[in-house]
């Protein structure tokens, strides 16, 4: 069959697409042959390569575009390979390999000790250069997963199931953070707490998924209103606090009612047929200067039960 048009368009664009997942690699050498040479079998192994005459040069590339790995000589003039290897290793998440002709000025132990994920000398094999890279790279690999599974892992201790909001553990190692920000720079604090009204009726009455339910659609209301630096754990049981830092008192009355308003107007459906308006129950408490942790949330614990007494339905103020 004839190459159509479309038939060029799609496989330019897949080799396009496999040459932006094909890991970058960066020569850093002073002796253009050499750089040459490198980017060629790099290339040839099916690599994006690019090469910088010297350190400041490959900072320069680095600073525009993420690379892998670098491979620098260790002598270069102006910046040499070591210090160049500092410098990414603390700014960048790159990995380098270290090149020199000189094997009798520098030991591998040395080498590796300043940051270096590998030390090959000159001149090296095209075999050997490759199979260096693919060591690295697979470590690379293998890091980037375990980082990723650690933060899965971190998530699920901190998260509740059902809600997908974080957990009381969670919420109390936050406020404590809080707190010690609010304390070392004078910013205001303030804390919600939420209670849904009459929630063990609800459940004895229709049953706990339908309760469930309830905490789930209550909890993205609650999400939705909140802003980017705040954020919201599910405390225990129908309850729910806020943690809203460079807020006062009465801006986060102002959240809790939002939220409060918003949970009300919703229609829950409990049983067919059945249509309920879920109310809820707020105490907001703005940090007071000296006290801690358990003192904080006590008061918008006591903010929150001073609203049920009163009706329920209702934010109160500590």
């Amino acid at each position: 069959m004839p190459t159509t048009q479309e038939d060029i368009n799609s496989q330019t664009a897949t080799s396009s697409q496999e040459s932006e997942k094909a890991p970058h690699i960066l020569v850093v050498d002073d002796d253009s042959g050499v750089r040459e040479s490198l980017q060629e079998i790099i290339r040839d192994a099916g690599y994006t390569c690019s090469t910088a005459s010297g350190g400041n040069e490959a900072l320069r590339l680095l600073g525009n575009s993420p690379v892998d790995i670098v491979l620098a000589d260790i002598r270069m003039p102006g910046m040499d390979g070591l210090t160049l290897t500092a410098i990414v290793k603390e700014k960048y998440d790159t990995d380098v390999i270290l090149m020199t002709g000189h094997k009798e000025e520098f030991l591998y132990e040395e080498v590796i000790e300043r940051g270096a994920s590998d030390f090959v000398l000159k001149p090296v094999s095209s075999k050997e250069l490759i199979a260096r890279l693919k060591r690295v790279l697979r470590e690379r690999a293998l890091i980037a997963e375990l980082k990723k599974m650690q933060s899965q892992l971190r998530e699920l201790t901190i998260t509740d199931d059902l809600t997908q909001l974080y957990n009381s553990r969670h919420f109390f190692r936050q406020l404590e953070s809080e707190i010690n920000r609010t304390r070392r720079y004078g910013r205001p604090l303030s804390l919600v707490l939420l209670d849904v009204d009459d929630f063990k009726h609800f459940n004895d009455t229709y049953g706990h998924l339908e309760g469930d339910k309830v905490l789930a659609g209550l909890s993205r209301i609650i999400q939705a209103s909140l802003r980017k630096n705040d954020s919201a754990y599910r405390y225990g049981g129908d309850e729910f606090t806020i943690i809203l830092p460079e807020t006062r008192g009465r801006q986060a009355r102002k959240v809790a009612e939002r939220i409060r308003k918003k949970f009300r107007s919703t229609n829950i459906a409990p049983a067919q047929g059945n249509q309920v308006n879920g109310t809820i129950s707020a105490g907001v408490a703005e940090y007071q200067l000296g006290e801690g942790v358990t003192n904080f949330a006590k008061r918008a614990d006591q903010a929150m039960y001073t609203a049920k007494r009163q009706g329920g339905d209702q934010t109160s103020v500590a």
